[in-house]
C-alpha cells in the first residue's frame, strides 16, 4: 500500500507570527499576575485588556458564522478571542484538556480561513504546559 501524499504547510506569515508572541507575551503575563484557578472570563477580559494596551485590535466572544449550502447562516459558534483578525485564541480553565477543545479550535480556523490559533488552558501550574500552538 502507497504511502499517503505528505500535506505541506506554507509558513506562517511574519506579521501574524508577531501577533502570535504577542498572545503568548500576554497570556504568560496573565498567567504570572493572576494565577490558576480562576474562571475563564477573568482571564478572557485580561487577555483582552493587555492585548489591547499593546495596541492590537481584539474581537471578544467574535460569532462565527456558517455557510451551508450556499447561505451564511448566524451560528452560536464564538471565538473567545479574534486578535488583528489573524489569530484564534479558545481560552479555557479546566483541570484536564479534552479533544473536543482542540476540534473546537480546528473548527473555528476552518471556518474563518484563519490558519494560526492557540488554545490556553489557565488552570495549570506552569502555563507552558497549558498551550496548545494549533496551524492549519
Amino acid at each position: 500500500m502507497a504511502n499517503p501524499p505528505k500535506r505541506v504547510f506554507l509558513p506562517i506569515a511574519s506579521d501574524v507570527e508577531r501577533v502570535g508572541k504577542s498572545v503568548l507575551d500576554a497570556a504568560f503575563k496573565v498567567h504570572t499576575v493572576l494565577g490558576p484557578g480562576l474562571l475563564e472570563s477573568v482571564y478572557k477580559i485580561s487577555m483582552k485588556h493587555v492585548l489591547e494596551k499593546n495596541n492590537l485590535l481584539v474581537d471578544k466572544e467574535f460569532s462565527v458564522p456558517i455557510m451551508f449550502e450556499g447561505e451564511r447562516l448566524d451560528s452560536a459558534l464564538k471565538i473567545d478571542l479574534f486578535v488583528e483578525k489573524c489569530v484564534i485564541v479558545e481560552l479555557k480553565s479546566v483541570e484536564k484538556m479534552n479533544p473536543v477543545y482542540e476540534a473546537q479550535l480546528l473548527t473555528y480556523l476552518r471556518l474563518t480561513g484563519v490558519r494560526l490559533g492557540f488554545l490556553i488552558n489557565f488552570n495549570v501550574p506552569h502555563l507552558r504546559d497549558g498551550i496548545k500552538r494549533m496551524v492549519v
